[in-house]
C-alpha cells in the first residue's frame, strides 16, 4: 500500500480532510525548498505536491509560470528535485510526495531511469500534467512495479468515458481542476464543484482532491465539506513570489497560510461531527 493510500485511510479514520499544497522546487532558491517541505508538513500537510519546473508550463497561470522562471534561473533539473526528495526522506518517512510537472524532462530523462531514480529517492505519486491516461498506458506498469502512483487530471468539462477512464487506472487520488481556465484563476464556486463530483463519484473511487482557485482559509474549509482533500498552489506560490530575496519570510509566510487552511478544515470537521 503507497504512502498516499495510507495517508488518506487515515485520514478518514479521523474524519479529516486531506492538505495537499503546491510549491515549485527550486524557488525561490534550490536551498530552501527542503525546509520549506518540512514547515509545510508541520503546518499541517499531509500530502506535498513538487513540481518540476518546466520552461512551459502551459496549464498554468502566471503566478507558477513565474516561479518556473525563478526555478531555472538557478539552473534546477529534475535531477536536482528528485534530490530534494531524498533529502527530505533523510527525516520524512512517511509524508507523501507527488512530483507534479510535464512530460519533456521525464522523457528527456528517459522513462526506465525516472521510475528507478524517483522510486529510489521516496517519490510516491507522479501528475504529468500533458501525459493523458491513453497515453500512458504503455508505461502505466513501469510506475506500478517501482511503487509510483499515477494521478491524473479531471475538469468541469471531463467527458464520462474520460471519467470512466480515469476509474479504472488512476491511483493515489485523483485532481479535480474545479475551474476552466490556468492556475490561479478565480474563486471557486463550492455548489458547481459538487455537482460535478457528485458525477465524477459514479465511476471513480479514488480519493477525489480539488485545485485551482483556493485562496484562503475560508474557501479551503467550504471546499473540504464536498471532497477528500484541499490543493493550494497559486495562493502559496504568490506569497514565496512576494519574499523571494528573504527565503526565511517567505517559508514563515507559506506555512503561516498553510496552516491558517489546516486550522480552518478541521474546526469545520469537527463542526460536522
Amino acid at each position: 500500500m503507497s504512502r498516499i493510500t495510507k495517508t488518506f485511510e487515515r485520514l478518514a479514520e479521523e474524519g479529516k480532510k486531506a492538505l495537499i499544497p503546491y510549491i515549485t522546487a527550486g524557488d525561490p532558491d534550490k536551498a530552501t525548498t527542503v525546509p520549506m517541505m518540512h514547515a509545510l508538513v508541520e503546518a499541517g500537510a499531509d500530502v506535498i505536491e513538487l513540481g518540476v519546473p518546466f520552461s512551459d508550463p502551459m496549464a498554468d497561470g502566471p503566478t507558477i509560470q513565474l516561479a518556473c522562471e525563478r526555478s531555472l534561473k538557478h539552473g534546477t533539473s529534475l535531477r536536482d528535485v528528485l534530490g530534494m526528495v531524498a533529502e527530505f526522506r533523510k527525516t520524512d518517512k512517511d509524508t507523501a510526495v507527488v512530483l507534479m510537472g510535464y512530460l519533456n524532462p521525464v522523457e528527456a530523462m528517459g522513462y526506465p531511469e525516472f521510475v528507478e531514480q524517483a522510486s529510489a529517492a521516496g517519490v510516491d505519486g507522479v501528475l504529468v500534467v500533458d501525459m493523458p491516461p491513453e497515453e500512458a498506458r504503455s508505461v502505466d506498469s513501469m510506475f506500478e512495479e517501482a511503487g509510483l502512483d499515477f494521478i491524473y487530471l479531471l475538469a468541469p468539462t471531463s467527458t464520462e468515458r474520460r471519467i470512466k477512464t480515469i476509474g479504472e487506472v488512476g491511483r493515489g487520488y485523483v485532481y479535480y481542476v474545479s475551474l476552466r481556465g490556468v492556475t490561479g484563476s478565480a474563486a471557486i464556486d463550492v455548489e458547481d464543484v459538487e455537482r460535478n463530483l457528485d458525477r465524477i463519484r459514479q465511476h471513480v473511487k479514488a480519493p477525489l482532491c480539488v485545485g485551482f482557485g483556493i485562496q484562503n482559509a475560508e474557501a479551503a474549509a467550504r471546499v473540504s465539506e464536498v471532497c477528500d482533500g484541499v490543493i493550494v498552489g497559486s495562493a502559496l506560490v504568490s506569497r514565496i513570489a512576494d519574499q523571494a530575496d528573504n527565503p526565511v519570510q517567505a517559508i514563515k509566510d507559506v506555512t503561516g497560510l498553510a496552516g491558517s487552511m489546516r486550522e480552518a478544515m478541521d474546526a469545520n470537521a469537527a463542526a460536522e461531527v
